[in-house]
């Protein structure tokens, strides 16, 4: 994969890069508080759907640079008086912009991590909501600003937010607009976990290791039977869990867990 793609001056860049099986992607735009704009969601895509078919791969990490995770995507460049899209712009391409990349974080095989530094709004507020582990600086904020922008729900989040905190909660924060702190975001269950500003790093390092050592087909199967498991029976459920099974049990990882149990010691997963 590249260091860096679309970058230019005024649009920001995603940076891309490999760390062995862990895949780090840094919203670089500190200027504008790392809003996304259309190269750096173009990015996204692009490289989450390539991540998607890379074997050798076992988990992400997405931070963005400075003081903050990110401002959503970037209304205002879109909106300018010059450039102002033709009707209809909206429908035709977002589904394959913003909402496409809460589609492949949500739906991707591989773990991902978020670590969240001030500010994670609108998009940004669902890229952390989609991934499955998002760590938050005591002092960051979640905010879905939509309604008090004049406009509906975008990027998923009437979805993620019922899912992850309930009704009342959800609707407190896109109804009313409310801003939530890290604190009390993990206590919703709205993130996986609030740090010191100063932990943050440590803290979603250890994690994504943790995650990247594990075993990766099973993760992914697992990942895909929960986020199925929410619209299906519970016989429907217990019967894709069946198929997810037969093949976790084809790995060379569900072997070495079985060995590591017989002989008392940890188990050294691959991947495979």
């Amino acid at each position: 994969m590249s260091q860096e793609l679309h970058p230019t001056a005024d649009d920001g860049s995603l940076t891309v890069r490999r760390d062995g099986p862990i895949l780090r992607l840094t919203l670089d735009r500190p200027s504008r508080r790392n809003a996304l704009s259309h190269p750096m969601i173009d990015a996204f895509v692009e490289t989450l759907t390539e991540a998607a078919t890379d074997d050798s791969l076992r988990a992400i990490l997405i931070r963005g640079v400075g003081d903050h995770f990110c401002a959503g995507a970037d209304w205002v460049a879109t909106n300018e008086a010059s450039q102002r899209p033709r009707t209809g712009d909206l429908v035709r391409r977002i589904p394959h912009a913003a909402h496409r990349v809460i589609e492949l974080l949500h739906s991707i095989q591989l773990p991902v991590v978020c670590a969240v530094r001030g500010w994670a709004v609108g998009l940004g507020c669902n890229l952390a909501l989609a991934a499955d582990f998002t760590v938050a600086a005591s002092d960051a904020l979640f905010w879905e600003p939509f309604l008090a922008r004049g406009f509906s729900l975008d990027s998923g989040s009437s979805w993620l937010l019922p899912r992850l905190i309930g009704l009342t909660r959800a609707k407190q924060m896109l109804l009313l607009g409310e801003q939530v702190g890290a604190s009390e975001a993990a206590d919703w269950g709205l993130i996986y976990r609030a740090v010191s500003p100063a932990d943050l790093d440590e803290t979603a390092e250890e994690l994504v290791g943790r995650l990247a050592s594990g075993p990766t087909v099973a993760i992914g199967l697992a990942k895909q039977a929960i986020h199925y498991g929410q619209h299906a029976t519970l016989s429907q459920s217990m019967t894709q869990e069946l198929f997810n099974l037969e093949l976790s049990c084809r790995t060379g990882d569900f072997k070495e867990g079985l060995a590591a149990f017989r002989e008392r010691r940890a188990p050294e997963f691959r991947g495979r």
